[in-house]
């Protein structure tokens, strides 16, 4: 069985860091990454400006690539709508979900799925998205809770920026796939965990709260992470993970 992951708004494979390799190690199962349309390998093409558009070119990719199904998708954030949206469009190709500070309508406001606080620096970060500095600096900034190798994280994605900048066109059209996402009535076929951090600045961590219990998945809150689960406590991940896993039979 193999994990794919998927990250958020902006964000690309690399943006995993330490993850990938750990997850791997703890899981002893084979880990990929998919990189959205409009982000990494694929900063060259146009982002579909929809999550259904998404999940049609990650499943050419997969099939390009010859991926054996069912899949475990482990996702953050804008990547956890596309994963959503794959588990309930083609579930004989999911076999669980990870969804990390995620959010979807019906179960959260705008305002919970982007708190208001944030919407000016928002407003000019994309007003400044060609600055590469400040605009890292901001991610940082919002997403991030562990501040310990801050420089060395920043200068990591300024040389990810470099070699595959996500243009400000694409950054646009992920940001109104995610603003428009509306979860299907039906929960997904597959088992499902929600994990969220209380600290999270960005996305009010309610959002995990309410589709948890909607779905009747179950929910694990990181009592100070921020938005960037994976990179700020992934040890913390990959252990209630396994635990999930061992808890139903599947590890």
């Amino acid at each position: 069985m193999s994990w794919i992951l998927l990250r958020g708004l902006t964000r690309e494979a690399r943006h995993w860091g330490a993850f990938t390799s750990l997850l791997a190690g703890r899981s002893g199962e084979e880990v990929l990454t998919l990189d959205l349309p409009g982000s990494g390998e694929f900063a060259g093409l146009p982002s579909p400006a929809s999550v259904a558009g998404i999940v049609d070119f990650l499943r050419a990719q997969v099939q390009a690539k010859k991926l054996q199904g069912p899949h475990r998708l482990l996702a953050l954030s804008l990547g956890g709508m596309v994963a959503t949206g794959w588990a309930q469009r083609y579930p004989a190709e999911v076999e669980r979900l990870v969804l990390i500070n995620t959010s979807m309508r019906p179960f959260s406001s705008i305002t919970q799925r982007l708190r208001p606080a944030n919407w000016p620096q928002l407003a000019l970060l994309a007003a400044r998205w060609p600055d590469a500095d400040y605009a890292e600096s901001v991610v940082h900034d919002l997403t991030c809770n562990v501040s310990a190798a801050r420089e060395a994280d920043i200068a990591a994605w300024l040389q990810i920026r470099k070699s595959a900048p996500v243009m400000p066109a694409n950054a646009a059209r992920q940001l109104l796939a995610a603003a428009s996402f509306s979860c299907a009535e039906a929960t997904p076929r597959c088992p499902a965990l929600v994990l969220s951090s209380a600290g999270d600045r960005l996305v009010n961590p309610v959002c995990s709260t309410r589709l948890a219990a909607a779905w009747q998945a179950r929910h694990m809150q990181h009592p100070w992470a921020g938005h960037d689960l994976p990179h700020d406590d992934g040890e913390w991940v990959c252990s209630h993970l396994g635990d999930w896993l061992a808890s139903s039979g599947a590890a």
